[in-house]
């Protein structure tokens, strides 16, 4: 039986809802080997971000050269990067091992508004890693800072997209969480020829902390057992969809979403029938 691997290079979250505790949890859930390099420690939980302690660049190539001499992924996400010196490092250690099925997930502000990737890495992330990767994943802010445009309307999404193609994302995935409020959530895929429209109902809950490092999660655990991107992207919609539905409840502030509950209603669909 065939092991598949994903890597996810990305910032820990004390709190467990984002950041490597979320990505692992969901390659697991999906029967994915899960391995990570850390890129820097938050102190964080539903509150907000206390504290962001980066890991030197080093210690990052460090964990990144151990995978890559011997356990290579079937796929890899990054998260949050932090810095241009990181991303740099990335890149290279991507091209270095030929790692494909790279998924790019822009982290760079909380759901609280802290922000955690600093302004010159942004310039890095365009430069050296959009250019390596299979799948981009931005939310409509981060598609705005990458881009440079202001995003209201679905043809501006569209646009965005293809801005992020040029920039050398072979498939775009713009997430429309942070539309103004509808009761669809339309997320948007562009493979460079055509656009792919996903809808869901919108969820009215405050426990959405980690949804975009889950959903690229999902997203990289499918590439690597050899899903299309389209199938991939359906899954990992289907994925975040149900984390957020049955909500976990926990925490002060933003909670985190429940990675246990897309399997949970695939095992309970397999005893009813």
């Amino acid at each position: 039986m065939k092991v598949f691997k994903a890597l996810t290079i990305a910032g820990s979250d004390s709190g467990g809802g984002a950041g490597i505790q979320a990505d692992l949890k969901t390659f697991q859930e999906l029967s994915v080997y899960g391995m990570s390099a850390i890129t820097a420690v938050t102190a964080q939980n539903t509150l907000g971000v206390q504290g962001v302690y980066p890991l030197d660049p080093e210690a990052v190539a460090g964990q990144l050269d151990a995978i890559g001499t011997d356990l290579p992924p079937d796929a890899v996400k990054t998260g949050m990067l932090f810095s241009g010196d990181i991303i740099r490092i990335v890149a290279e250690k991507v091209k270095q091992y030929e790692w494909s099925n790279l998924v790019i997930d822009p982290v760079m502000v909380a759901k609280g508004g802290s922000p955690l990737l600093q302004e010159e890495a942004v310039k890095s992330m365009t430069a050296h890693l959009l250019p390596l990767a299979l799948v981009t994943t931005p939310n409509l802010p981060e598609a705005e800072i990458l881009t440079g445009l202001h995003i209201q309307s679905l043809k501006e999404r569209e646009e965005a997209a293809r801005i992020l193609h040029d920039m050398g994302s072979r498939y775009v995935v713009l997430k429309g969480g942070h539309a103004p409020v509808t009761e669809k959530v339309v997320d948007l895929l562009y493979d460079g020829h055509e656009f792919i429209y996903l809808e869901s109902a919108r969820i009215k809950t405050r426990h959405t902390h980690g949804t975009g490092c889950t959903y690229s999660a999902a997203l990289a655990a499918e590439l690597a057992k050899g899903k299309s991107v389209t199938a991939a992207v359906e899954t990992s919609k289907a994925f975040i969809q149900a984390a957020i539905e049955d909500g976990l409840n926990i925490g002060g502030g933003h909670g985190p979403t429940n990675h246990f509950a897309y399997m949970n209603r695939l095992r309970r669909l397999g005893h009813d029938h």
